[in-house]
């Protein structure tokens, strides 16, 4: 038996074939799996920042009752709970500032900051700090002519 090589290519196109449609398939779930990661990621941050946004203005709103409160009679005790939804950033960096006009959102990083204006119609002055990161619920207290925030209630 006489062997004889010959030249035939079309194995070798075959198999080229082969490598290209897998390429081919390697591109397109790349470009798939960055496209679903940012889209996970853009839904992320918009659940976060629509958390911050209702935190904020959950308090707001606690701090207008507190003042109808307050203009109601000089000596009422007013106390609200506000709880904080959860957020998926690092609350720690997180911080609620009131003055008379104002409760502020600041983000040490500088990624989240806002802020809603409070009608302030009482007479009395509006103060306090609480960082997100330490408590899951902002007390907003009106005693002895002062609507404060803190992190800790009012009987303890």
């Amino acid at each position: 038996m006489e062997g004889r090589l010959r030249k035939d290519e079309s194995a070798a196109a075959t198999e080229l074939g082969y490598v290209f449609t897998f390429l081919l398939g390697v591109l397109l779930l790349s470009m798939f799996s960055v496209w679903a990661w940012d889209i996970e990621n853009s839904t992320r941050n918009r659940w976060n920042e629509q958390a911050l946004e209702d935190n904020l203005r959950d308090v707001a709103a606690a701090i207008e009752r507190a003042d109808a409160a307050s203009r109601l009679d000089a000596e009422v005790l007013y106390a609200e709970p506000v709880k904080i939804q959860s957020v998926q950033t690092d609350a720690g960096q997180l911080t609620l500032f009131l003055d008379d006009e104002r409760v502020y959102l600041i983000d040490a990083r500088g990624m989240y900051s806002d802020s809603i204006t409070i009608s302030a119609a009482s007479a009395s002055t509006h103060e306090g700090e609480v960082n997100l990161g330490t408590t899951s619920v902002v007390w907003v207290v009106y005693s002895d002519g002062v609507t404060s925030i803190s992190s800790k209630s009012p009987d303890t």
